[in-house]
């Protein structure tokens, strides 16, 4: 046998060591995992069920105040046009009243 062929086998022979190494902590870790017991698969949690009835006393609830809100704000525009009359013939009675009182 030469030195070269001799540094290879000695080589191989310290690949294998190491592989050997590699070989026992991986068979360790299998036998670890394979002695746990697999851990129960938790129960599947069931979506909280919201209360349908809340939402449509809400809804039912804004269509009123909705529309009382509407029904207020169509006084509101008649009470503002109604005042703006009131003013104009207001104004109108008070100008004829100072013309008469200036033609004296």
């Amino acid at each position: 046998m030469t030195d070269d062929a001799l540094k290879k086998a000695e080589a191989a022979v310290a690949e294998a060591a190491d592989n050997t190494d590699v070989v026992r902590i991986v068979a360790a870790v299998l036998a670890t995992q394979q002695a746990q017991p697999p851990a129960a698969p938790s129960p599947v949690q069931q979506p909280a069920r919201r209360p349908v009835g809340l939402y449509m006393a809400a809804g039912i609830g804004g269509a009123v105040a909705l529309s009382f809100l509407a029904m207020a704000a169509a006084v509101l525009a008649v009470a503002v046009a109604v005042g703006a009359v009131c003013a104009t013939v207001c104004l109108l009675v008070l100008r004829s009243m100072w013309r008469d009182l200036n033609n004296r």
